[in-house]
C-alpha cells in the first residue's frame, strides 16, 4: 500500500535540457523575426536603398569634380564649390545610406515590440518567460545583431559598388584609407544602437503608431528644430551635439573631425548612453507594470 502511494506521488525527473533559459528565449525571438515575410522584405529593402544612396553619392562626387576640372575659368570652377569638400566626402561614401537605414530600423524595432502589446501576444511571451527581463533582453539582442549585420553589410557592399564609379573619375577609395573601415563597421554599430533605442521607446509606449512617431521625432525631427532655433542661445549648438542622430553621424565619420564636434569614439559613447539608459528604464517599467 505504501509502496503504491509512494510511486503515485513520485514525479519523474524532468528531461535534461528542458525548461526556460536565455538561449531558448533568444532562439524563440529569432524565430519570431525571421519567419515574418514583411520583416525580411523590409530588411532587404533597407540594404538595397542604402547601397543605392551610396552609389548616387559616389556618382555625384565624380560628376561634380569632372565639372570643376572641365571649367574654362577659375571663376566657373568656383561655382561648383570647393573641390576639397568633395574629396573629403569620398571616405564617407559607404555610410551615405545611414539616414535611410536609421529610419527603417527605428520603425522596425518599434513595431516588433509594440505590436505584441497591440495583438496581446506579449501575454503569451511573458507567460512563457515570467521574469520578463530575459524576454526583453532577447528581443533587444536579436534586433541589435540584425541591425549591425544589415548596417555593416550594406556599407561594405556600398564600398564595393562605389569602387568602379569612383575609378571612372580617376578617384580611389580603399579600406586602408583613414577611417574607412571603421566607418563601415560603425554604420552597423550605429544602426544596432538606434534599434535598441527605438525598441525601448516602443516598450515604454506600448503603441506602434505612437512609438514610431516618437522615435522618428527624436532621431530626425528634433535635430531640425534645434538647427532652426540654435541662434537663440549659445548653449543650444553645444547641446545639439549630444542628440542621438548627431552622435550617430559622428560615429560613422571618416577623416578629419570639425572643430568642436564629437570625435568618432565620443559620438559612439553618447549614442550608446542614450540606448542603454532607455533600455534600463524600459526593463524596470515593464518589470513593475501590468501587462
Amino acid at each position: 500500500m505504501s509502496t503504491a502511494t509512494t510511486s503515485k506521488n513520485h514525479r519523474a525527473p524532468a528531461p535534461a535540457g528542458t525548461g526556460v533559459n536565455f538561449m531558448r528565449v533568444l532562439k524563440s525571438e529569432w524565430i519570431k523575426v525571421n519567419t515574418v515575410p514583411s520583416t525580411v522584405i523590409l530588411l532587404a529593402i533597407t540594404v538595397v536603398v542604402m547601397v543605392g544612396l551610396a552609389a548616387l553619392a559616389a556618382w555625384q562626387v565624380v560628376v561634380v569634380l569632372d565639372m570643376i576640372k572641365g571649367a574654362s575659368t577659375p571663376e566657373e570652377a568656383m561655382t561648383f564649390g570647393d573641390p576639397q569638400i568633395y574629396q573629403d566626402l569620398i571616405p564617407e561614401i559607404p555610410a551615405s545610406g545611414l539616414f535611410f537605414g536609421q529610419l527603417l530600423i527605428a520603425s522596425l524595432a518599434v513595431v516588433l515590440i509594440a505590436s505584441e502589446w497591440g495583438t496581446g501576444m506579449i501575454r503569451s511571451t511573458f507567460s512563457a518567460v515570467p521574469k520578463r527581463i530575459p524576454a526583453l533582453l532577447a528581443k533587444n539582442l536579436v534586433i541589435a545583431v540584425i541591425s549591425f549585420v544589415i548596417g555593416a553589410g550594406a556599407a561594405f557592399i556600398s564600398y564595393l559598388v562605389a569602387q568602379p564609379i569612383l575609378n571612372s573619375g580617376d578617384l580611389s577609395l580603399s579600406l586602408d584609407d583613414q577611417g574607412v573601415l571603421a566607418s563601415i563597421l560603425n554604420t552597423g554599430t550605429c544602426l544596432a544602437l538606434i534599434a535598441v533605442f527605438s525598441m525601448a521607446i516602443g516598450t515604454l509606449l506600448r503603441n506602434t503608431a505612437g512609438g514610431v512617431v516618437t522615435a522618428i521625432g527624436i532621431i530626425f525631427v528634433l535635430p531640425l528644430v534645434v538647427s532652426i532655433v540654435e541662434g537663440i542661445a549659445d548653449w543650444i549648438p553645444d547641446a545639439a551635439r549630444f542628440l542621438p542622430s548627431n552622435a550617430g553621424t559622428q560615429l560613422v565619420t571618416a577623416g578629419t573631425v570639425a572643430d568642436g564636434a564629437l570625435t568618432q569614439l565620443e559620438g559612439g559613447l553618447v549614442l550608446a548612453a542614450w540606448a542603454l539608459v532607455l533600455l534600463i528604464i524600459s526593463l524596470v517599467v515593464t518589470k513593475r507594470r501590468d501587462v
